[in-house]
């Protein structure tokens, strides 16, 4: 019987085994990927890198798009079961050449992980005038699914992953000025309305999608140290956050009481592979399980309402469309 995650029905933990401090080698043990193919945007710093790392172990196929091809050859030299490609999510021809030379091998595709974002950036706009964090952390992983969603079917049981943040609780969407032609742009609100929509992307998607086989899951990492996400983050920034105190160094407490990078590349790869999913999806996972819906104000654990809202996700799939100029019809 169909199920979805239409205003947060199937936000209920599992009892899953693992927590905040298990690791991405801890929650696939046991799990083979061989024969598998998977795409992991990003997959060459931070926790993309490790993600890539565990599942190429696993015996998965990994397909790494990189902006820096350079980058990725010296990060990943000596992984095994990797090839690497070149796109920039913030370029639509990218994205489309990409796929197309993907689907031109015929395999199909059994993981797709866009694990790759942008945060803390100041206001820049891509060749449609898409405010960047928009149009790299949800426009981009929207067009890339459509655009392979053939190899998608193909795999007949494949998983798309996307890599949204805890964030999402800084803002909902706003459907009245998506890009900020009419407001004052606040880098950590476009960041928050970003990961919303690729929260709400992540229901309409699994809803859709799942009688062709296919499932889609939302996941929070939790607060990392040592990723690139903070490279262009200002000091004054970091300091609200307590990460550096007000002569600018380091907290060493604060950053203790992080998730290390193995443990947060856990969840992803949990909703990559885990047998406990198998019937489920449309889900924002956290801490390897599927998290509760977190109402009321504040910054807390879980998954805010409006991230799961059925009205919304319907709408914002309809926006997408007409954004990206890419109707994505999945009997196609």
């Amino acid at each position: 019987m169909k199920q979805n995650n239409y205003n947060g029905a199937l936000q209920a933990p599992l009892s899953s085994g693992f927590t905040a401090t298990s690791t991405a080698s801890e929650v696939i043990q046991g799990i083979s990927l061989a024969g598998k193919v998977a795409i992991v945007t990003g997959g060459y710093t931070g926790i993309g890198l490790e993600t890539t790392k565990i599942l190429a172990a696993a015996g998965a196929t990994v397909v790494v798009p990189a902006r820096s091809l350079e980058k990725a050859k010296e990060n990943l030299g000596g992984v095994a079961n990797v090839e690497l490609a070149e796109l920039d999510l913030m370029n639509p021809d990218s994205i489309d050449a990409f796929a197309a030379t993907f689907l031109a091998s015929g395999r199909p595709l059994h993981l797709l992980i866009h694990n790759a974002g942008i945060m803390f950036v100041p206001l820049r706009r891509n060749s449609r005038g898409i405010e960047s964090q928009l149009a790299t952390n949800y426009l981009a992983p929207f067009q890339l699914t459509a655009r392979l969603w053939g190899a998608l079917q193909q795999a007949r049981g494949a998983r798309v992953i996307n890599v949204s943040s805890q964030g999402h609780q800084f803002a909902p969407f706003n459907f009245d000025d998506p890009n900020f032609d009419n407001r004052d742009y606040k880098t950590l609100q476009a960041y928050g309305h970003s990961k919303t929509a690729l929260n709400l992307f992540t229901v309409e998607l699994d809803n859709r999608a799942q009688a062709f086989g296919v499932r889609a899951y939302a996941v929070h990492p939790g607060n990392i140290w040592g990723t690139e996400l903070l490279r262009e983050a200002p000091l004054e920034m970091l300091q609200q956050f307590g990460f550096y105190d007000a002569q600018g160094k380091v907290v060493p407490e604060v950053i203790a009481s992080l998730k290390t990078i193995p443990q947060g590349a856990a969840t992803t790869v949990w909703c990559a592979t885990s047998p406990l999913l198998a019937s489920i999806g449309g889900v924002y996972c956290e801490d390897g399980d599927i998290a509760a819906l977190a109402p009321g104000p504040g910054m807390s654990a879980g998954v805010k309402p409006y991230s799961v809202d059925t009205a919304a996700a319907q709408r914002l799939w309809r926006l997408t469309e007409e954004l990206t100029g890419l109707p994505f019809d999945l009997a196609e």
